[in-house]
């Protein structure tokens, strides 16, 4: 029978503005052999798949200094200390795009790499969003709204425009919850209240 493996000691190897790595040494209850692990601590992150009544996605397009490249997603971003995801979600919506949303449900979370990140992130989906302001971008941001039909949003996956696989990952959760409210597909969930 698989256990959890018991950790022996922690040690914090840097502190960076988004995450803290720590070495961990931790037994194996199978072999009872220690070894190492790196784990990234970071905060708890949250984005939010937002709908308008004439269904098209809220979606923002940015550079991702990680693959030097643009991609295509949805608001998102950290929980703060002060938030919780629910309100994380919302503030990231208005930041990112000056939109709002009438109606929100959560879809669940996932862990975006269990191997080494220790956080998860939540996934909401808002329905009628609506613009009610300008854009308040952080400084390192460069964020352009696009409004994407929903129709189209797998073929942007399939086709890989939209590669950023936790946004893969928060559609994934929209359409899994949806079907779990009893809804048999998206229309007839948005055609609800």
């Amino acid at each position: 029978m698989l256990r959890a493996w018991k950790v022996l000691g922690r040690e914090k190897r840097g502190s960076y503005k988004v995450l803290d790595v720590t070495v961990e040494r931790a037994v194996s209850p199978r072999t009872e052999r220690e070894y190492e692990f790196v784990v990234l601590n970071t905060p708890t992150w949250v984005n939010i798949v937002p709908i308008t009544k004439d269904r098209r996605v809220v979606m923002v397009r940015q550079y991702r200094h990680g693959i030097k490249e643009l991609t295509l997603e949805i608001p998102g971003g950290l929980v703060e200390d002060t938030d919780s995801p629910l309100e994380a979600a919302l503030r990231e919506l208005r930041e990112e795009t000056g939109y709002k949303v009438r109606r929100i449900l959560e879809c669940g979370y996932v862990h975006p790499n269990p191997a080494i990140f220790d956080n998860r992130c939540y996934t909401y989906v808002g329905l009628e969003a609506e613009k009610v302001e300008e854009q308040s971008q952080d400084e390192k941001e460069d964020i352009e709204v696009e409004l994407i039909p929903l129709d189209e949003i797998p073929g942007l996956i399939r086709e890989g425009k939209i590669s950023h696989a936790l946004v893969i990952a928060a559609f994934y959760r929209v359409f899994v919850e949806l079907k779990g409210i009893g809804s048999s597909d998206l229309n007839n969930f948005l055609a609800l209240g």
